[in-house]
């Protein structure tokens, strides 16, 4: 472990570049399938194994999938967009090389902004999005020999979002992963899964002495398969490279994987033993002109994003950050939300509602919001005779909901009649029932008088058994009041 002086003195620099598998039924250049889970070697053709005559021909989704994010990111958008082959040999690679872009990406610049846990913003800026494909995947057998290759990854369509170096921590590296998650997913362009390797995260890693101008030598770091081991990764590496830098080693610029399992970083090639990728222009494929008009329709085509949402709900609704953050983190439960405060004014109650009941209810039995068998406006309902004060909220979590989840056809209001739970607000039918508590309790009542007023919530309890739950709160509460202190 680093003292804290040591850390104090170096400053982590991290940049990373984030691959995004994009969620088109077909691959990037061809027809095939991108459907996930297959048997291997299924999901291909003669262009995706790159047979001698075969030509590619671009993924206009792909393409619009590419715009979006960049859209979501304030990224330049390039109207001209020629692609590249990246030459080099891998057993998963069946072409010999990659189609990718080089020079000019399809979205350049653009940033993302991050709100750390402690509240503080930040914004990372982008150096680029670009369109590529996928190669296959190397399978290496415990006690094999030999390397099998599937080859239904290769060719799916990704973009690779790639940041500049203004990472100085684990934690913003890991909220920018989840940010990029998050975008992704609300875009529908990617489902984000990590451990699929839909989403993919390689992350170039260097200190130099804090105050310094120059950066110092950078490492990259590989095969990580989930947000928290790049940040365990992150962590490693920066003081891995200040004991080096304390010893008077040299680092060297190398590409490392990472372990999980020891959570440290080992060399799998340096940078020098790199061959030359040798891009030139993709003769196969035409520019892919992105003309205004097909700009603006997929700026139409754009939803809400998330920093859109959580800033609605804080400035419309008046909702806490924390809440809003909450609620923004997935986007199905945003959208349901949105549509549940269309029918209540009562926006507070809403966040509460969706943050206990229905989200115990959803992670208890594993579901997705899709699957939540009250709908937004029976949801509201139940929020509205709350309000009129015809049940409380303790009945209405524990009795009327639980109703609801098993019938679709009852309203709250129905359901609360047929179980006899309408609450009691009449002054005349509670009066007697305070009174006969009151008699009850000579002894507790004289405590009162002389002070205890902390027993006023054990008066509520028995009025509220007396009343079997019905009594208003409101009401008991200024009528017991009133029949005490008199």
């Amino acid at each position: 472990m680093l003292s804290a002086e040591l850390k104090n003195k170096y400053e982590l620099v991290v940049g990373l570049e984030v691959h995004a598998q994009l969620l088109t039924k077909s691959k990037m250049y061809t027809t095939d399938s991108t459907e996930f889970g297959n048997l291997p070697n299924t999901h291909i053709s003669v262009v995706t194994l790159g047979h001698p005559g075969t030509l590619p021909k671009v993924n206009k989704n792909a393409v619009e999938f590419a715009v979006k994010m960049g859209i979501a990111c304030n990224s330049d958008i390039t109207r001209r967009n020629i692609f590249a082959r990246k030459n080099y040999f891998y057993p998963d690679l069946p072409k010999g090389y990659q189609i990718t872009q080089d020079k000019n990406p399809i979205c350049v610049g653009g940033e993302v902004p991050l709100t750390m846990p402690d509240g503080s913003k930040k914004s990372v800026t982008l150096t680029r999005i670009h369109m590529e494909e996928d190669a296959g995947k190397s399978m290496h057998l415990a006690g094999e020999v030999d390397t099998l290759v599937d080859y239904n990854r290769a060719g799916v369509p990704l973009i690779e979002i790639v940041s500049e170096p203004d990472i100085r921590s684990s934690e913003e590296a890991y909220a920018f992963l989840v940010e990029i998650k998050k975008l992704v997913r609300y875009l529908d362009i990617c489902d984000g899964n990590m451990e699929e390797g839909s989403l993919r995260c390689d992350a170039n890693i260097s200190v130099r002495v804090r105050g310094a101008a120059e950066y110092g030598k950078k490492v990259e770091v590989k095969n990580m398969n989930s947000f928290r081991n790049v940040a365990r990764a992150i962590e490693h590496e920066y003081e891995r490279q200040i004991h080096l830098i304390e010893a008077n080693e040299e680092i060297i610029s190398e590409t490392r994987t990472f372990d999980a399992t020891t959570g440290t970083t080992a060399s799998m090639r340096t940078k020098e033993d790199l061959n030359d990728y040798r891009y030139f222009p993709e003769p196969d494929l035409s520019p892919v002109v992105v003309s205004e008009e097909w700009l603006e329709g997929i700026r139409k085509e754009m939803p809400e994003l998330p920093r859109e949402l959580h800033h609605k709900f804080v400035s419309v609704y008046g909702l806490p950050e924390y809440d809003a953050g909450v609620l923004t983190d997935s986007k199905e439960i945003a959208l349901y939300f949105n549509e549940l405060c269309e029918s209540t004014a009562n926006y507070k109650a809403a966040s509460n509602w969706m943050m206990g009941p229905v989200k115990s209810y959803l992670n208890e039995l594993t579901l997705h919001i899709s699957d939540f068998p009250i709908s937004p406006k029976r949801l509201a309902d139940l929020i509205a005779i709350v309000d009129d004060g015809k049940v409380n909220f303790s009945v209405a979590s524990q009795k009327i909901y639980p109703e609801m989840l098993k019938s679709k056809d009852k309203s709250p209001l129905e359901i609360a009649q047929q179980m006899n739970l309408i609450q009691e607000s009449d002054e005349g039918s509670l009066k007697p029932i305070i009174e006969k508590v009151i008699a009850e309790n000579a002894a507790k009542v004289e405590e009162y008088k002389s002070g205890k007023k902390g027993l006023m919530g054990m008066f509520m309890g028995q009025v509220m058994k007396q009343s079997h739950g019905k009594a208003d709160p409101k009401v008991a509460t200024k009528l017991l009041t009133e029949l005490l202190e008199n």
